[in-house]
């Protein structure tokens, strides 16, 4: 088999693996959706299933003899080209693969399934208790993927591995620190002002089916095409691109809170947008996948926030917004929307906080994890850890768990290691922007008229089209000329916020 033949066979090999991973995420995306409850337990054995499969094909021997006909030939002298990166990028995948055990792959996600039901129970009932045993299979489950995977200073590496390539618990910390030094003395200084938002304006009655309609106008005009993709609502709001063609949106509603709903499509259509982007010739190879959880958070954050609690998009989407609830803001200046859509405030619930306040609850998931892994924390006493580390956080306790440790997903699917990638995102989000307005003159102006498309190709060339081309931090470094830091996010919060509340 020359070199090519053998390329050409891994590559036939690696797309059945993806396939069946879209496959595995079309049936996540019903069971959190539209799944009855009781299908649960059922679901949860169909997706162990898929998961085995799909392990299968990407630890086969193989895939891996394949890998080593290709690697050291002409084929990947290049170190850009197509097939060099997806032979880089599978080889890093097939290599941490090999390490874990199938068995163990097929119970994580028999385990990580049903947990899902059982969590969306206990938060509805604010039942901790009910979900700690569950917890506590989870954590034990993801040491052990930790332990077979291997790290060299934390085992929490080897999971931050999975989402953010590259990444170390070490490294994040650091960036972190030095985030939360400028972060705290800025939101005291904001809660201490005099000049405050009117706190109802965005809880008054925002009837959800006009929610529904006018959020996805502003997903339809920022760059999600719905003729690929869809928006439904679920418990916790998740985007699932299942491939080219098919990207489904969730959001959550509430009648007398305007902000959880819409900033919610925004955020997620920003991972839709991304999906989309990506180039469909190479689906299910490296080169047609997003780079990592917090570039794709990057571009979620980057159009809920950088963009849509921006004055010059809502000088363009408030006349609509009068005009799709009528009698609702009649008496509310554009000035006093935006100053409610950006209030600061110390607040329990993450997916709902302010981009100031934001970072200090994934700072807190961040410590709390490791500790979890570490087995310094027992699953047990996580509800009393986290009010406590609340409270020297945020001078505030959760009134109940629901409000506390209960409130994210994330663990419940066995997402230990995907929390730090939120505030990455963020970091990125704020480079990229400064590095588009730099690139793109009159974006501002584009966003008042309405006009989102500059923005979006921009992203799409940088970003998206490119795959897994660059890693992580080669990419921001490539894009923007700078490293990772918290700069250019610090710079954009001080400047917001200074002028809103008059600091």
């Amino acid at each position: 088999m020359t070199p090519q033949q053998a390329y050409d066979d891994l590559i036939v090999r690696f797309k059945e693996y993806s396939l069946l991973g879209s496959i595995n995420g079309m049936l996540g995306w019903d069971e959190r959706t539209y799944l009855p409850t009781k299908g649960s337990a059922h679901r949860a054995e169909q997706m162990a299933l898929i998961a085995r499969l799909a392990h299968e094909r990407l630890s086969s021997p193989v895939l891996g003899e394949r890998l080593g006909d290709i690697e050291g030939t002409d084929i990947v002298r290049e170190a850009d080209s197509v097939p060099a990166v997806n032979v880089r990028e599978i080889r890093r995948m097939y290599d941490r693969a090999v390490k874990v055990p199938v068995s163990l792959v097929e119970e994580m996600t028999r385990t990580f399934t049903r947990a899902q039901n059982i969590w969306q129970e206990a938060r509805s009932k604010n039942d901790f208790p009910s979900f700690a045993p569950w917890l506590e299979k989870i954590v034990k489950l993801k040491r052990q993927e930790a332990d077979a995977v291997g790290f060299r200073d934390s085992p929490y590496d080897a999971l931050l591995d999975e989402y953010e390539p590259g990444a170390t618990a070490r490294e994040i910390t650091a960036i972190f620190a030095e985030l939360r030094k400028e972060l705290v003395p800025l939101v005291a200084q904001i809660t201490s002002a005099k000049k405050k938002p009117a706190g109802d304006i965005l809880k008054r009655e925002y009837a959800v089916d006009r929610q529904h309609h006018f959020g996805q106008g502003a997903a339809a005009a920022i760059g999600f095409d719905f003729q690929a993709g869809r928006l439904d609502t679920t418990v916790h709001p998740f985007c699932s691109g299942m491939g080219p063609g098919d990207c489904r949106l969730t959001t959550r509603y509430h009648p007398r809170e305007f902000n959880q709903g819409f900033f919610g499509i925004l955020h997620e259509a920003g991972h839709g947008i991304y999906e989309q982007g990506l180039d469909p010739e190479h689906f299910g190879t490296p080169m047609g996948s997003a780079v990592s959880l917090g570039i794709h958070e990057s571009q979620s954050r980057l159009w809920e926030n950088q963009v849509g609690r921006g004055r010059p998009f809502w000088e363009h989407f408030y006349p609509r917004l009068k005009q799709m609830f009528p009698g609702t803001v009649d008496d509310v200046s554009l000035d006093d929307f935006l100053f409610a859509a950006n209030d600061v405030r110390r607040s329990f619930i993450r997916v709902e906080a302010d981009e100031t306040t934001y970072n200090m609850h994934i700072i807190l998931r961040f410590e709390l994890e490791q500790d979890l892994i570490r087995g310094d924390l027992p699953p047990k006493d996580v509800a009393g850890a986290w009010n406590e580390k609340f409270k020297a956080s945020f001078d505030q306790a959760p009134p109940d768990d629901a409000h506390g440790c209960l409130q994210d997903i994330h663990w419940s699917m066995g997402g230990l290691g995907y929390f730090p990638t939120y505030t990455l995102g963020n970091l990125y989000a704020a480079q990229f922007m400064d590095q588009a307005r730099k690139d793109l003159s009159g974006l501002e102006d584009d966003f008042r008229r309405g006009e989102f498309s500059r923005l979006k190709g921009w992203l799409n060339e940088k970003i998206h089209r490119p795959g897994q081309r660059h890693r992580p931090r080669d990419l921001a470094q490539k894009i923007t000329g700078q490293p990772l830091d918290s700069k250019a996010l610090m710079t954009y919060l001080r400047s917001k916020f200074g002028e809103l509340y008059g600091l």
